[in-house]
């Protein structure tokens, strides 16, 4: 057997129950289902935890070329059985394992934080196991309860309630741990902040959207992710970021509150968003130095800022006196400045700069003015594994012309034809057609589903092929939130799923997902699959993936080609999953 079970520890017994509705199109539904328990019922890996598996067929080839699924005949798939891996693995993130780097002796710069960055293990050292909860697991607290407050059994860390505990980040209440809002710059409240920051650029009733103008947020270092819980309120959302640090179960707190979240760092590559994707960047103390090579980093931010986009900077360096932030003051006003930026507003601890709307400042800079201009080659939506570059993205040339991003305010954005679908030579018609197309399947999707769900089963929802997000528009009535996922290697169409007023991330499927075991609701793998027999990558990696990456109780909705649909039903047994036909 390929891969390590790492035995010899004590292993609690895996049992795990599936539900499959099947319907004239095929759709499977992977169901963990708790027979509708409440979430104080204390759970043990398999005991009473099922998942549901739902597919639909999406034959579009006629199989001719050989393919790792074989032809779907049960001869041609023999799977083999999963262990559930050790206890100490119930929080493995395959390509953030310091023990990892270590044994791979991996020469990282740490002062470039590469080891915060992926570092995925090669095939013969992935974990051929099943991620067990830790003791004591119980089914999440719902949305919205769960903003703020969790069970301490689910992530058994409170090192953080009493770091912070001058800081109103977290505190131990019994079985639970209570998120009161508040941050390293914001002890009385993330609320209260925003209000201000509000305040500070001149929005209408101190409203972060700004009549909807304002939606997407890139919260840097965003400790538990109370500055984007608070956000949601008000109908924005944002990507809270930060690294397996110290501070290393921040993101999985922040996932187990049901608030958007994904591990990563601002390191040597760019991070995996595209360009001109926020409306607002944000760092409250987030110890990060922003002047080192050459400014790169805060490049970064620009790059992935929209045409007239902010950047909120709460520091010692906006308002200390010491010699030390005077200076740091000084040669970061001197840089942003070079960047075109501008002061919009100054005030107590926090500074906000202003990104320019066009490319007039950047042609008017002196010959040789660093940072330089990024070279007309350069894509600035090419971002899986690709190096940061010192230098500032201009915008096309007709971004430039229009002096802006030219998007509707939200909500009417969400189901607007944006400009940058002509980038990828998509129609109006044709994006509008996706988004009416997805939506029936959506409907079909929950009418499916209703036996099983409630109004808050569902939470935190991870589309594995995204596209243009039409799947996560459709679930614009419901008080989910959706991670968009678009392969690396396919259409940059992950600039559309921002421009729509949605989040996501590029990925390869490839590899493990930059996040904790047991942090999505539910998982829909529209043509995954296929891609991945295309690659010849493993399918019984990604099925193990799925299943570390998905709550018990979750479900998976699963829409592939036929052969590829009998495979999986296969590997229901080898992974402990039970279908029963409803």
């Amino acid at each position: 057997m390929r891969g390590r079970n790492d035995g010899g520890q004590s292993k609690r017994p895996i049992v795990l129950c599936c539900t499959m509705i099947v319907c004239l199109c095929l759709l499977f539904l992977y169901f963990s289902g708790s027979n509708g328990q409440a979430g104080s019922a204390a759970f043990e890996y398999g005991t009473k935890f099922s998942r549901s598996l739902g597919w639909g067929s999406d034959d579009g080839d006629d199989g001719s070329e050989e393919s790792i699924f074989g032809t779907g005949d049960a001869d041609d798939i023999k799977p083999k059985s999963f262990s559930v891996c050790d206890d100490r693995h119930s929080e493995l993130i395959p390509c953030l394992d310091r023990n990892l780097i270590y044994q791979m002796r991996l020469k990282l710069d740490l002062n470039l934080m590469e080891h915060y960055e992926r570092h995925c293990p090669p095939p013969e050292r992935r974990f051929n196991c099943l991620i067990p909860p830790p003791h004591g697991y119980k089914v999440p607290i719902k949305w919205p309860k769960s903003r703020d407050v969790v069970w301490k059994a689910n992530i058994p860390h409170t090192h953080l309630a009493k770091e912070k505990s001058d800081q109103n980040w977290m505190v131990e209440a019994g079985e639970k741990i209570k998120f009161p809002g508040g941050g390293t710059h914001f002890h009385h409240g993330a609320d209260k902040y925003i209000a201000n920051i509000a305040n500070m650029l001149d929005f209408k009733d101190n409203n972060i959207n700004n009549e909807g103008m304002l939606r997407t947020v890139l919260d840097v270092g965003c400790g538990v992710a109370s500055f984007g819980g608070y956000l949601l309120s008000s109908d924005v959302i944002a990507m809270s970021l930060a690294p397996n640090d110290v501070h290393q179960n921040q993101i999985q707190f922040a996932l187990e509150r049901g608030i958007p979240a994904y591990l990563g760092v601002l390191g040597t590559k760019r991070l995996p968003y595209p360009s001109r994707s926020f409306e607002l960047a944000h760092c409250s103390r987030c110890r990060i130095d922003w002047l080192q090579r050459d400014g790169i980093l805060l490049l970064e931010l620009d790059r992935l800022l929209r045409p007239g986009g902010y950047f909120a900077y709460s520091s010692p360096e906006a308002y200390a006196q010491d010699e030390e932030d005077r200076r740091i003051w000084k040669e970061m006003s001197a840089l942003v400045e070079r960047m075109c930026w501008k002061i919009a507003e100054k005030r107590n601890q926090t500074v906000i700069w202003v990104k320019p709307l066009n490319n007039d400042c950047y042609r008017s800079r002196a010959r040789g003015t660093k940072p330089p201009l990024c070279k007309s080659g350069d894509d600035p939506d090419s971002v899986w594994g690709v190096p940061m570059e010192a230098c500032i993205t201009p915008y096309p040339e007709q971004m430039h012309r229009d002096g802006g991003s030219g998007l509707a305010p939200w909500p009417a954005r969400l189901t607007t034809p944006p400009p940058r679908l002509a980038d990828l030579y998509v129609t109006a018609e044709t994006f509008e057609k996706d988004t009416e197309m997805w939506q029936q399947r959506v409907d079909n999707y929950w009418s499916l589903l209703g036996p099983k769900v409630k109004p808050d089963t569902i939470r935190n929802i991870m589309d594995m092929k995204a596209n243009f997000g039409s799947f996560a528009a459709a679930l614009k009535e419901k008080d989910v939130w959706v991670m968009n996922v678009v392969p690396h290697d396919g259409p940059s169409t992950l600039k559309i799923i921002y421009d729509r007023g949605l989040i996501g991330s590029n990925h390869d499927w490839c590899e493990a997902f930059s996040t904790y075991p047991r942090t999505y609701d539910l998982l829909h793998a529209w043509t995954v699959f296929s891609d991945l027999d295309k690659r010849g990558c493993s399918a019984e990696d990604l099925l193990l993936e799925m299943d570390r990456i998905l709550r018990p109780t979750g479900f998976i909705i699963l829409r592939d080609k036929s052969p590829i649909i009998e495979f999986i039903k296969k590997y229901l047994h080898a992974l402990h999953w039970e279908a029963i036909t409803v």
